[in-house]
């Protein structure tokens, strides 16, 4: 099982439109072979940490396997999205996680 960590601010005016795009993209994502865990979150306005950023969405992600991950980056539906959302976001980060405890 591997988890993955995608943090990225969406550009002024894009959020609404780019949050449309996931809308669409998610359930079929979730019912991908080998996806545990598809969510899309805002930063919650609470108490501790750094403020929230308006901007800012980060998708949590856990699969069975790398190579389910490799599937799903290679599948046709994800190409389609990075087309449809490129130029609507930046300083995007991607963090892939292997769990030890």
């Amino acid at each position: 099982m591997i988890h993955v960590v995608a943090r990225m601010e969406i550009k002024e005016g894009q959020l609404e439109s780019f949050l449309a795009l996931l809308q669409d993209l998610v359930p079929t994502v979730r019912a991908e072979d080998g996806c545990i865990r598809y969510e899309v979150c805002l930063d919650a306005k609470v108490a501790i940490g750094a403020p929230p950023n308006p901007q800012a969405l980060t998708i949590l992600e856990t699969w069975e396997s790398p190579e389910h991950l490799a599937a799903h980056l290679a599948s046709p539906h994800m190409a389609a999205f990075r087309n449809a959302a490129a130029g609507r976001r930046e300083n995007a980060t991607v963090t892939v996680l292997d769990p030890k405890l």
